[in-house]
């Protein structure tokens, strides 16, 4: 398997040939894409290449992503404890929600923390419902942003050698050990 290192280089390759295909076909008038899908593009890829790789399931140890969290790396040990390596984080649908979920409770948990101890320093003016939108955030950038998201972390469970079925060979499997179990 791969190091670390390793997968860093083969999404920066792929990021690479990307972008210089996109530039090109843009150029030539043949897909239309927005500076800011670009840039949200950019952003989930790298997001999911140097910080929520799927080898987050191995956080006890010295591993890259948990690295460039810096002093919050600490955060991703009990999701290493949770997700057994290989496991439900390699998936390639579920494995990266696994991710995104786990870091959006961990934001709520920390924002909960830090109101407690402090709790007139991070209040928000109330300044009424948020004018969005959602259709234009969801087609124009969320789409980019997870397309680059989801995109590295299937180049990380390819170079790995896992295969878009490994979940469901894995579930099959211990249903019919359970089955088995109770004949």
């Amino acid at each position: 398997m791969p190091s670390g290192r390793v997968h860093n280089l083969i999404n920066i390759a792929m990021y690479t040939g990307l972008a210089a295909g996109a530039l090109y076909l843009t150029q030539q008038r043949s897909v239309v894409i927005t500076p800011a899908q670009g840039l949200y593009f950019s952003l989930g890829y790298g997001v999911g290449t140097f910080l929520l790789s799927p080898d987050l399931d191995l956080a006890e140890g010295n591993v890259d992503s948990k690295r460039r969290w810096g002093p919050l790396g600490f955060l991703w040990v009990p999701y290493g404890v949770l997700f057994s390596h290989r496991g439900l984080s390699h998936t390639w649908i579920l494995g990266p929600i696994t991710r995104l979920l786990y870091l959006g409770l961990m934001v709520a948990l920390l924002w909960g923390l830090v109101n407690a101890l402090l709790p007139h320093q991070f209040t928000l003016p109330l300044l009424g419902p948020p004018r969005l939108d959602y259709q234009l955030l969801a087609t124009k950038l969320g789409y980019p942003l997870l397309i680059g998201y989801y995109l590295s972390q299937w180049l990380h469970l390819m170079a790995d050698g896992v295969r878009p079925d490994h979940g469901l060979k894995h579930s099959r499997r211990k249903m019919r050990g359970a089955a088995r179990h109770f004949r």
